[in-house]
Parts: structure tokens; C-alpha cells; sequence
């Protein structure tokens, strides 16, 4: 099969289309993941132990299941109990809360890598404990994390073709009902790749950046995170 031109330009406004749900789904389900993220970090290490324990065992059980089971139960299982949620919404959402179970522990690794002699200041100045997370344990402990959460939007990114199994018209179910209406895959799936290939490489830049700028390398917070 030749590649043609006309057909690339022809079908590229469709596949723009599809990139825009891609890079939505994405930057929501981060803002989720990172926020949700750092409630659960915050919440194992403020709430009694019963509490934490119960945090522990819904992330485990979420991190032990595939994201595309919990694709299907949000949007083909929580209907059957009365909650509604459009394919984009629940693409979302699983997906900031599947990777929330990561990023709380990239979160509590940071958390407990703030020296305790500012847990000591904070107390000594008799802030509460809202002021002490927001002005002292916060902005100490999210900084050198950026790299490892940088990782998992990027992670992410890549998964989101994944939603093309709830019916979510993103980048990869749009280039696959082009190739099956045209019945040509060369010059779709390769616009994909290139979709894909140009965000990832200024991500890894991005990445290389942070590491640098806060002296932390991608793989050990990687490990640190899945530990």
C-alpha cells in the first residue's frame, strides 16, 4: 500500500478532532489524578489508623485491577444502580481515579521526606494543622515529586485510547473508523503515531528538565511510587 497524500490531508481536520478529546481527556484526568492524589496522601497520614487502613485497601485494589475493567464497570455497571455518567466523563474519571492510587504514593514519599525539623517549626508557632500542610509540608514535599508525576501524565496520554472501548470518539477510535470506512490504515495509523510521537517528545524533555531542576532521577521516583 502506498501512502497518498490527498487522503492524509483529506482525513487530518478528522483526526484534529479526535486529538482535542485525546489532550481533554488527558489534562482531565491528570488534574483529577494529582488533586485526588494528594486528599489520599494528606488523608492515610492525618487519619487514625482504622481510616488509613481502609484508604490502603481501596488503592490497592485499585492499583490490582486492569484500568479497562474499571473503564467497563464505570460505564456499563454504575448505570444498572442508578449513576449516569457520558463516555468522556467516565473516561475521566476512572482515569484520574486509577492513576490517583499512584500518585498518592509519589505524594506520601514526599510527604515523609520533609524534614521533621519543619514539622517542629510549624508546631513551635502554634499553626493549625490546615496552615502547617498549606504553608510548610505542601510546598516542601510537592517540588522534587514533579518529575514522577510528570511521568504518569505522560503515562496517561498513552492510555487514553483505552476509551475507545466506552465509545469515547478520541484520537485512536476516530483513525480506526476512518481506516475501516476507507479501508486504507497506512496513512491514519501513522498520522497517530505522529499525533503521539509529538507530544511525547516534549514531554521528555519536560522530564529531563525537572530532574535537573530538582536533582531527582525519573526511575527512582518511578520505583518509589509503585513500591
Amino acid at each position: 500500500m502506498n501512502w497518498e497524500w490527498p487522503f492524509a490531508l483529506q482525513i487530518l481536520p478528522q483526526l484534529v478532532e479526535g486529538v482535542l478529546v485525546t489532550v481533554a481527556a488527558s489534562v482531565l484526568g491528570s488534574a483529577v489524578a494529582m488533586v485526588l492524589g494528594l486528599a489520599i496522601a494528606i488523608g492515610i497520614r492525618s487519619a487514625g489508623p482504622n481510616v488509613a487502613s481502609v484508604i490502603r485497601f481501596c488503592i490497592n485494589f485499585i492499583r490490582g485491577t486492569p484500568l479497562l475493567v474499571q473503564l467497563y464497570f464505570a460505564f456499563y455497571v454504575l448505570p444498572d444502580i442508578g449513576i449516569y455518567l457520558s463516555p468522556l466523563a467516565a473516561g475521566v474519571l476512572t482515569l484520574g481515579v486509577h492513576y490517583s492510587s499512584y500518585t498518592s504514593e509519589v505524594y506520601r514519599a514526599g510527604i515523609e521526606n520533609v524534614d521533621r525539623g519543619l514539622w517542629e517549626a510549624a508546631k513551635a508557632l502554634n499553626l493549625t494543622r490546615a496552615q502547617t500542610w498549606r504553608y510548610i509540608v505542601i510546598p516542601n514535599a510537592v517540588p522534587p515529586m514533579l518529575p514522577a508525576l510528570a511521568n504518569y501524565v505522560v503515562g496517561m496520554f498513552k492510555e487514553t485510547p483505552l476509551l475507545a472501548t466506552i465509545t469515547v470518539v478520541e484520537l485512536m477510535n476516530r483513525a480506526q473508523i476512518i481506516a475501516n470506512i476507507n479501508y486504507r490504515y497506512l496513512e491514519p495509523m501513522t498520522i497517530v503515531g505522529l499525533f503521539f510521537l509529538s507530544f511525547s517528545v516534549p514531554a521528555v524533555i519536560a522530564l529531563d528538565y525537572l530532574e535537573r531542576r530538582y536533582g531527582y532521577g525519573r526511575e527512582r521516583h518511578h520505583n518509589m511510587a509503585i513500591f
